[in-house]
């Protein structure tokens, strides 16, 4: 009996995107890779920071997204920076299209790990956040850090 591979690993996360965004929904996707790609993205060399998503010809596609060309690899590296298609049921592609047609609304990517040997992508459907909800997230933050460190130094 062969054992089955569990190696759910965050390899690449977009910290940027809770930022700069209020997060409503995720939905996993695969992602059609070429050659040597996903053995530099096994190797951690993979960023999501300038990554976007966009919907084109009822297809998914993710641009922006930098991974590293493998060392080991020759003539067939890859471009580093090129689209690379998402995949994904129609039923969530036409969901994410009605979504992302309202306001303020757009598709980022949060995380990229491997789950059983394949690449996935955590997209998330984000609605932008203004500066001021920006520093109030900041100073939310602050006070909860404040909060805690009183409360340490108290039972020591």
């Amino acid at each position: 009996m062969a054992a089955k591979k569990h190696d759910d690993k965050v390899l690449a996360q977009n910290k940027k995107a809770s930022h700069d965004y209020f997060i409503e929904e995720t939905i996993e996707a695969g992602i059609v890779l070429q050659g040597t790609e996903i053995k530099s993205i096994r190797n951690g060399k993979v960023q999501l920071k300038d990554a976007f998503v966009r919907i084109r010809n009822n297809e998914a596609w993710i641009s922006n997204m930098h991974i590293s060309p493998y060392e080991q690899g020759n003539r067939f590296n890859h471009d580093p920076l090129r689209s690379r298609k998402l995949l994904l049921h129609k039923k969530q592609i036409n969901t994410l299209i009605g979504e992302t047609k309202r306001e303020g609304y757009t598709i980022v990517p949060l995380k990229m790990y491997v789950k059983n040997g394949y690449a996935k992508v955590l997209i998330g459907l984000g609605k932008g956040k203004k500066d001021y909800d920006k520093r109030d997230v900041l100073k939310k933050k602050e006070a909860k850090r404040d909060m805690e460190r009183a409360f340490k130094e108290r039972n020591q």
